[in-house]
């Protein structure tokens, strides 16, 4: 079937898309276009362009991006419609996204349906709108809105979209018949954007939109190429700022950054499929059961109801368990407020908020995830009470950071329904969801949990069974080498610094000081003294029982203003620095920021190759889906394992040999690290055998 067809209705020419699955910006969907926009003619009352399916355009087709350009582009198309002689009407439903969005702007007329949403969101791959979308946007909606769309890459829904001006209608009921409706409209004439006048320059707005790019967006290129784009459509005729946006968004498309953001959108979606599919399907899944109402109890079942599920929350902690359930209508509170969601979707949340007064009330659960204190006594513990009131059918899984599935899975009579779900804190904001397969989990219950994370809009990654899974195993090298580098000689700050600077949203001592010093001393107290380097954290253990736990304690690396939570050098830290030094007997040396990146990256580099060596991930580019989603490792350098194919594994290699002629306990290379650097291969796109 052809993806393009026409129809002549009511005197208007109707063009359909039809490209399933998101009718994205294909080269036969473009020249489709052009095809049915000459056989437009005068007398016609409108041509109205609308897709089949469930969207409008989804944006261009990024697998065509690095390939030989095809005729027609997009450009091209938007051409075509602008030099109808008869009105255009975009008709839209589910969104127009990106270049979606950019056919629909070079449209004369848009009529949207009422839960539909138009955006630009190619600065979340590294690059600008590249057909007009930057000259387009302020002239029928001002700078404002231009830049919100560009900068924060995020969609608005339709009744915004007709606020601003973006759109002109709303529909209540059939679109096309709406539509249809719309085009008898007496004062219907071509009202081409391009032909409207260029917006005024705001400085206060543009300020305002450079400080959130500097602060949301740092070390990006593309939100400083979208000032400048945007800038050019007050300042230039529209065919030059269109030839300036092209010539910004052509620097962009080759560019590193793009590359490493394009890396992650195909990874993403790899991540959430088997690298070795299964027959089963997911179980359905309606009610979830909570057991634990702190931190991370609360932001689990604040993502399941998100994910349209019924939760049962409980604690053995009255107090904790009313605690945790106003915590939870407290955020559904402020979502509604905030206009993420509608009031009646708030309503209907807290309606299917429900708290237990004892175990018993699980037993109508057809998943039970536990989030209580990470200790292996106290979850096997509570595993067992879970099994002893659990539907046979029941999936029970546990929200572990670090601990072993298949010990976990001991306390539970039927070991195939247990599996891992490490959710990150904050659970209901953080998008990361490592799916931890245990050596007995069954495949439904994997396929079941894929299926979960997909609905609670979660990216769902599935790691094997070791200490720490995916992330917080490739961490440890991280946090080790910091410790032995500020051991060295370094400053926290220098430390800090050096991988702010590399695009790290915190460093790692500023990082510890916000999630609490106590918390690692806690946990290092239960390991075996030959898993971790004990000299890495003796500067952080002084620190705890000097009573500087970081934040919460005012004072650990460094020391907050009790107002403003400003952070300063603590001297404390410093003498206790210099005291570890000392009995280590350390000549303090002066350290550059490169060997400090390097330390500390190729220190997951090498671990994560080792991990992946043994199959604890399924595939090379879910770690770099991992530390991008769950760690703050900058999107713009793809992941640890596409920052390494990129500098070149051969230059990462003799660098971990390097480090290992000092210290050869911790610089071994992986060997799946020396075979991709011999054989020329890619970590980030290495699948195990």
């Amino acid at each position: 079937m052809l993806p393009v067809t026409t129809d002549l209705r009511d005197d208007c020419l109707v063009i359909t898309v039809n490209h399933p699955p998101v009718n994205a910006l294909s080269h036969a969907v473009r020249a489709g276009l052009v095809e049915a926009l000459a056989t437009a003619r005068p007398g016609m009352r409108a041509a109205i362009i609308i897709c089949a399916g469930r969207t409008f355009f989804s944006g261009a087709d990024i697998s065509e991006f690095g390939k030989p350009p095809r005729a027609p582009s997009l450009p091209d198309v938007l051409a075509t419609i602008e030099d109808c002689p008869i009105p255009v009407i975009a008709a839209i439903h589910g969104q127009a996204l990106g270049g979606g969005f950019e056919v629909a702007l070079s449209c004369d007329f848009r009529v949207m349906e009422a839960k539909a949403k138009v955006g630009l969101p190619e600065v979340n791959l590294g690059l600008i709108p590249g057909a007009g979308g930057t000259q387009r946007t302020p002239r029928l909606g001002g700078l404002d809105i231009a830049l919100q769309l560009a900068l924060s890459g995020k969609p608005i829904p339709a009744r915004l979209a007709v606020e601003k001006g973006l759109a002109d209608m709303i529909c209540q009921d059939d679109l096309l018949a709406d539509a249809l409706a719309f085009s008898h409209r007496g004062d219907l004439a071509k009202r081409r954007v391009r032909d409207m006048p260029a917006p005024d320059m705001d400085e206060t707005v543009f300020e305002r939109w450079k400080n959130h790019a500097a602060k949301r967006q740092r070390g990006q290129n593309a939100p400083q190429a979208i000032l400048e784009a945007v800038e050019a459509a007050t300042d230039l005729p529209f065919d030059e700022g269109l030839a300036k946006e092209r010539e910004l968004f052509s620097g962009l498309v080759g560019g590193a950054q793009s590359r490493a953001m394009r890396h992650l959108f195909f990874a993403e979606r790899l991540s959430g499929k088997l690298a070795n599919p299964v027959q089963a399907e997911p179980k359905p899944i309606n009610s979830i059961g909570v057991v634990g109402a702190g931190t991370m109890g609360v932001g689990i079942a604040a993502s399941a109801l998100a994910g349209g599920y019924a939760v049962a929350l409980f604690d053995a902690n009255p107090d904790a368990l009313a605690n945790g359930r106003g915590r939870i209508e407290g955020i559904i509170k402020g979502d509604a407020k905030k206009g993420r969601i509608s009031p009646a979707e708030a309503d209907d949340r807290h309606k299917r908020l429900s708290v237990l007064e004892d175990w018993s009330g699980y037993s109508g659960c057809d998943l039970i995830i536990e989030a209580v204190f990470e200790d292996m006594d106290v979850k096997k513990e509570v595993l067992a009470k879970i099994d002893t009131v659990a539907r046979p059918d029941a999936l029970i899984a546990s929200n572990t950071s670090y601990l072993d599935i298949d010990a976990l899975a001991a306390s539970i009579s039927n070991p195939e329904r247990v599996l891992g779900l490490h959710f990150f804190s904050p659970a209901h904001i953080m998008r990361l969801l490592e799916i931890v397969r245990g050596a007995q989990t069954s495949d439904e219950a994997l396929m079941t949990a894929l299926a979960l994370a997909k609905r609670m809009r979660k990216v769902g990654v599935v790691s094997g069974v070791c200490h720490g899974f995916i992330g917080n195993r490739m961490l440890s090298g991280y946090g080790r080498e910091a410790g032995l580098l500020l051991l060295e000689g370094a400053s926290p700050e220098e430390i800090d610094k050096a991988l702010l600077d590399f695009g790290m949203p915190m460093g790692p001592f500023a990082m510890g000081d916000m999630a609490g010093l106590d918390i690692g001393y806690m946990n290092r107290k239960k390991l075996d003294p030959a898993l971790f380097e004990e000299r890495a954290s003796r500067v952080h253990d002084r620190l705890v029982e000097a009573g500087c736990k970081g934040q919460k304690t005012g004072s650990g690396f460094y020391t907050y203003d009790p107002e403003t939570r400003a952070a300063s050098p603590n001297p404390l830290a410093d003498e206790i620095i210099d005291q570890v030094r000392a009995e280590a007997q350390v000549t303090p040396r002066s350290i550059s920021a490169e060997e400090i990146v390097e330390r500390c990256i190729f220190a997951l580099i090498n671990e994560g190759a080792q991990l992946l060596g043994e199959g604890i991930a399924q595939r090379g580019s879910d770690v770099d889906v991992v530390y991008a989603n769950g760690y703050g490792f900058p999107r713009y350098r793809g992941g640890p394992f596409f920052y390494a194919d990129e500098v070149g594994l051969d230059h990462v290699l003799a660098r971990i040999k390097a480090f290992g002629q000092s210290d050869p306990r911790w610089w071994t290379p992986s060997p799946l690290l020396q075979t991709l650097a011999d054989t020329g291969g890619r970590l980030s796109t290495y699948t195990p055998e």
